[in-house]
């Protein structure tokens, strides 16, 4: 807002958080820091921490922070960002290099350069932002841009490539009498960027090292001045990467409620993998395909599509801790998955939210289209000129004409085909989906098109809280909600739903990478009818093929409710056969007649047990052979890794409790007894890693680079990784090798 204009002054009296103010470039933060003192970057975290209790007031563009009856900080954030450190102004006599400048950009959410460019206009020109940093738990936080392919073919969309391609010709590919046009080849790795790669890997073992105690405003601000010399380079996957640690490291240290470990942990190990690749040696010999995905590109073009006949399938908010709005997906007429996003930067934790649910009800950016989001789940879109991203995503560009069609149903093609692909395959298609790189992601490679049955409420794994089960094709699924936000409507819709066991749903989750089958519910619909097709016979309203009963076009396993009725959703005609769990509410005229939470389940006929025991007994183990079979102790590697990430390397090494130390050797043995031999050495080497650090002639410790614990850790981490990938495809095997 400009000074000319009218201003509105919001006030917080309760005292500033990162929420509270704007964001500020990683580029910004590196400056500020790296003006103090010496004597000063020691007192920088404990003059955020007190800077944190100042009430701040917003006038236009200004936000100002009065950190004493003399001094005012006055931060100038046109649209909501801090720009350059002109723009951080102080009026203590210490100014520019004083420490309330620098407390204030550390408390700061980090902004993404990518983020602030506006969004595609043309096929010649169109750029699509990549991933807010910060991307909260949510998997629509984190995917907000993902990319599409089609279903049942994961990962081999024109254009993108999983792996390195292969230098020889095949045996059948006729041999061309004229040469092919040479196709651009990247450049190998120049002195600029090995030198940012060798910078990003010094700053990334520094912050492993120190943890999350350690890892304070001086050590941030270090890892984001290296991040930005990176993308200055070219390196913009690392250097994303680098912004993504920093902004989990502050929400570590914050407290933030939207804090994961696990997320931290896997920011760091991508941005170490990154730079140790970029930095071996052999970096200079890899495929051009290879070195350019480890590059990354700063935002993804968009490329003519031609008209598209675009199916509504659902919607779901995205919510992080610096954006919020909504995701819309649609399908093609050829069954490719694609995506309209309303994603817009918040300062407020308490308004995103509300701010989520208000975009489901804007009009989708496409030509001159009124539907809202909502309504673009029902209903259908013909587009004339349109342009697409490579991972999915349909650009709003100035030629992109668009008016209202039909849509379809869950069970009418095109979708229904989403719901034919087998569901091994969704499986192995879901799991190597999260090994690809951001930008090489399609669309929708994360879901899970499922029919299942509801059968209650009971503990799942390790957790003691009840969850929601469902079986599904012989498996005992728990249902999760997408987003744990209590603002959604997420959680109130499980609630619902676990009122009426014995349900039968189609639905669409995102699936959770856990040794038991968890889904995260995104929408829900009627269950699929039962056709009988050509030499079978139908029972109670199911088909019957070779004697076995199907539901919804799978065969019905023990467990499943069958009935001589469809016990499923009783939606009214507006719903369009389907509800988006985040953004609406169901309410209980949406259930058959009868359900309600003080209906018995036992009076519903074919319902399961509440106590559901026979189900928890069918629980299929990491081995595929039922809950009987021993668990493998991944926890004792993962607990070890995430416990350098939260304490560093002390935590691990000489200053570790005498407790921690007596349980090494009992922790390897467990390991190995379990067959996990390789995990056992793995261990064993990050524990000496962590503890060979040399003294000098005083005994004292001797500062290193850290190069062979992050080495050791690195590798334990990957290992967990790939182990963790495994035993949920053996969780989601059907049982008995069904």
């Amino acid at each position: 807002m400009s000074p000319n204009t009218e201003q509105n002054t919001d006030q917080n009296t309760a005292g500033l958080s990162g929420a509270a103010l704007p964001a500020v470039r990683p580029e910004v933060v590196a400056e500020v820091v790296a003006a103090l003192s010496p004597r000063l970057q020691k007192r920088l975290d404990g003059a955020a921490a007190k800077l944190a209790g100042r009430p701040v007031s917003r006038e236009g563009d200004d936000w100002r922070i009065d950190v004493d009856e003399d001094v005012r900080l006055v931060l100038h954030a046109p649209g909501g960002v801090i720009r350059t450190a002109a723009d951080v102004r102080c009026g203590c006599l210490l100014a520019p290099a004083c420490l309330h400048r620098a407390a204030a950009v550390t408390a700061a959410p980090l902004a993404d350069p990518a983020t602030e460019e506006p969004e595609e206009s043309e096929p010649s020109e169109p750029s699509e932002p990549s991933e807010p940093s910060g991307a909260g738990e949510s998997g629509a936080s984190e995917r907000e841009s993902s990319g599409s392919g089609t279903p049942g073919t994961p990962g081999t969309e024109a254009g993108t490539a999983a792996g390195p391609p292969a230098t020889g010709r095949p045996a059948d590919e006729p041999v061309s009498a004229s040469p092919a046009p040479a196709s651009p080849v990247p450049a190998p790795l120049t002195p600029a960027e090995a030198a940012a790669a060798e910078r990003l890997h010094a700053s990334a073992a520094a912050a492993l090292a120190a943890g999350v105690s350690g890892a304070g405003g001086v050590l941030q601000a270090e890892l984001l001045r290296a991040a930005h010399q990176a993308r200055l380079s070219g390196l913009h996957r690392p250097a994303a990467a680098a912004v993504a640690v920093a902004t989990r490291l502050r929400a570590a240290r914050t407290g933030e409620p939207d804090h994961r470990l696990a997320d931290l942990t896997a920011a760091l190990r991508e941005l170490l993998d990154l730079a140790t690749a970029l930095c071996s040696p052999a970096a200079g010999a890899l495929a051009p395909a290879v070195l350019a995905g480890l590059r990354g590109t700063a935002r993804q073009a968009y490329q003519e599509a031609g008209g598209l006949r675009l199916y509504g399938l659902f919607a779901e908010p995205v919510l992080t801790a610096t954006h919020a709005g909504v995701l819309s997906w649609a399908v093609d007429a050829s069954g490719r998955l694609s995506t309209v996003a309303e994603v817009t930067p918040h300062t407020d934790a308490a308004t995103a939210a509300p701010q989520a649910l208000a975009a489901g009800g804007r009009a989708v950016r496409l030509g001159d289209t009124m539907l809202s989001h909502r309504e673009f789940t029902r209903a259908g879109l013909s587009v004339q000129g349109a342009t697409r991203s490579a991972s999915g995503r349909l650009g709003a560009g100035a030629k992109v004409r668009a008016v209202r069609a039909a849509g379809a149903g869950w069970t009418d093609e095109p979708l229904a085909r989403l719901w034919a692909e087998p569901l091994e395959a969704q499986i192995a298609r879901a799991l190597a989906w999260g090994a690809l790189p951001y930008d090489s992601r399609p669309a929708g490679g994360d879901l899970l098109f499922l029919d299942v049955t509801l059968a209650g409420t009971a503990t799942h794994g390790d957790t003691a809280a009840p969850q929601l089960l469902a079986r599904c094709q012989g498996l005992t699924v728990a249902l999760r909600p997408a987003h744990d936000h209590p603002g959604l409507a997420h959680r109130a819709n499980l609630a619902l739903l676990a009122s009426r066991p014995g349900l039968r749903l189609r639905v669409i989750g995102r699936l959770e990478r856990a040794a038991r089958p968890e889904l995260r519910l995104l929408a829900v619909g009627p269950a699929a009818p039962a056709h009988p097709s050509g030499g079978d016979v139908t029972q109670g309203g199911h088909e019957v093929q070779g004697g076995h009963e199907v539901q919804g076009g799978h065969e019905a396993q023990s467990g499943d409710v069958t009935q001589s009725g469809d016990v499923t959703l009783a939606l009214a005609a507006d719903r369009a056969g389907r509800v988006n769990l985040g953004l609406e509410r169901l309410q209980r005229a949406d259930l058959p007649a009868g359900a309600g939470p003080d209906d018995a389940p036992a009076a519903v006929p074919g319902s399961l047990p509440a106590s559901l025991p026979e189900l928890l007994l069918d629980l299929p183990g990491p081995s595929g052979t039922g809950s009987t079979a021993v668990e493998a102790p991944v926890h004792l590697l993962t607990r070890r890794v995430e416990q350098a990430v939260t304490g560093g390397r002390r935590a691990l090494g000489p200053a570790a409790s005498g407790a921690a130390r007596d349980s090494a050797a009992g922790e390897g043995r467990h390991l190995r007894a379990a067959g996990l031999a390789t995990a056992a050495q793995l261990l064993d080497g990050l524990r000496a890693s962590a503890t060979d650090q040399g003294r000098d002639v005083f005994g004292r410790i001797v500062g290193d680079d850290h190069r062979a614990f992050t080495a050791a850790w690195l590798a334990a981490s990957c290992y967990g990784e790939e182990l963790a990938t495994a035993l949920c495809a053996a969780a989601w095997s059907p049982p008995d090798g069904r």
